[in-house]
């Protein structure tokens, strides 16, 4: 295989903000792979899933969902992450949901789940709130399994049913419509409020608020997975912990993937969109079309790889366009920018 796979969550500008920002966005080697293309398509995303585009396609290419143009496809990842945790022969047994420790924001209108990147979670401090609340779980018949720093996983058979939310896809938001929803959702609510009470003011939260850290108020539940023989086969980058550990590899390189090519998901753009930093977003482009999209069109050009597919989505939806040797010899198509404002 010679034809390589870009995914980049949040690369599509949102429509409203589109015009400056890709009038502002100097980037002659992406502007010639989208106009010089053999085919673009944008696909516009159902969000009662829960999740964001970039997880529904990622968990699609890593067999466990399928396609994300269809509807209610989630992102079933908790056990494939548990296999990249050591954790495959418990995660080959039940129904297993990820559990994230979480800061949550409250106001008098509203609650607001942070961005988990934002925590700096140690394994010190992971492990030390991980002992306090298992006990809880384990009381109310439900194993709870340390994974890696700021992700555990939760057993719940009979939680299967539960239409739950990504962190990612309820940090904009107001979290209370992206709590977990079905015939158990009293059941988790009740523990959340638990762990939140026992974390409360723990010596934990204080030592961390004591170095200018969020302190960890809250868990979120998502993801939930029955077992599947899926494998890794996505190289990841600038990701979250669970994005890292179902990563085939780690901190690819354009010149490990014209080598050797395949899929790579970069997440490096999702927090700058999320957080409404244009300036870092652009930031960030500018650091893509220098470290990939420039060698990229240039091992196409040469015949280094067959075909370069890009996959650049935003909260509503995605675009895929891809490019050959020979569309990159439409010299007619003059290099552009635009084909990113056509999003429907």
């Amino acid at each position: 295989m010679t034809d390589i796979t870009l995914a980049l969550p949040f690369a599509l500008p949102p429509p409203e903000l589109a015009p400056d920002l890709l009038r502002a966005l100097q980037a002659p080697a992406l502007a010639a792979l989208l106009a010089r293309h053999s085919t673009l398509q944008h696909h516009v995303f159902d969000n009662n899933s829960r999740v964001l585009p970039h997880e529904a396609w990622l968990a699609h290419t890593l067999g466990l969902a399928s396609a994300p143009t269809e509807a209610d496809t989630g992102a079933p990842l908790a056990t494939a992450c548990m296999r990249g945790c050591g954790l495959g022969t418990q995660a080959a047994q039940s129904h297993w949901f990820m559990l994230q420790p979480a800061h949550v924001q409250i106001s008098r209108t509203h609650m607001l789940l942070t961005d988990l990147r934002a925590l700096q979670l140690s394994e010190a401090d992971s492990r030390g709130l991980y002992d306090l609340a298992r006990p809880y779980f384990e009381e109310a018949g439900k194993t709870l399994l340390h994974g890696a720093p700021g992700l555990w996983f939760l057993r719940a058979d009979d939680w299967a049913g539960l239409n739950t939310a990504s962190p990612d896809a309820t940090t904009t938001q107001s979290m209370t419509d992206w709590l977990p929803e079905g015939d158990h959702a009293r059941d988790f609510r009740r523990l959340q409020n638990e762990v939140q009470m026992l974390w409360h003011e723990h010596p934990i939260n204080e030592a961390r608020q004591a170095r200018g850290l969020q302190a960890i108020n809250s868990c979120w539940l998502w993801g939930g997975a029955a077992p599947s023989s899926a494998q890794g086969g996505v190289a990841i980058g600038d990701g979250m912990p669970w994005m890292d550990v179902l990563a085939s590899s780690t901190q690819p390189s354009a010149r490990q993937l014209i080598a050797q090519p395949g899929t790579v998901m970069l997440a490096g753009l999702i927090s700058s969109a999320q957080a409404g930093d244009w300036a870092d977003w652009l930031a960030r482009m500018q650091q893509l079309e220098q470290e990939w999209f420039t060698p990229l069109l240039a091992a196409l050009k040469d015949g280094s790889v067959g075909g370069v597919k890009l996959v650049l989505s935003h909260r509503h939806g995605w675009t895929e366009v891809t490019s050959g040797k020979l569309a990159q010899r439409k010299f007619w198509r003059k290099p552009s920018l635009t084909p990113l404002l056509k999003q429907s």
